[in-house]
């Protein structure tokens, strides 16, 4: 799974621990998703694409083999 993440936050404008606090996790958890060195719960994914105003599909793309 890859996600825009990054993309996502320059377009908003907000650093991974702006990101971080409105979804309450740490700026490191942050980190290790935008890498795709971490998968994101259900619930954190659901929490990350609302601050964006974007469908988890959006943020988060299945890769094939996924």
């Amino acid at each position: 799974m890859t996600n825009n993440i990054r993309v996502e936050r320059a377009i908003k404008n907000i650093t991974q621990a702006d990101l971080a606090e409105l979804v309450s996790v740490s700026r490191q958890t942050i980190n290790t998703i935008e890498s795709n060195r971490y998968v994101p719960s259900t619930i954190l994914a659901l929490k990350i694409a609302r601050v964006f105003g974007k469908p988890v599909e959006e943020v988060f793309i299945l890769e094939e083999g996924d």
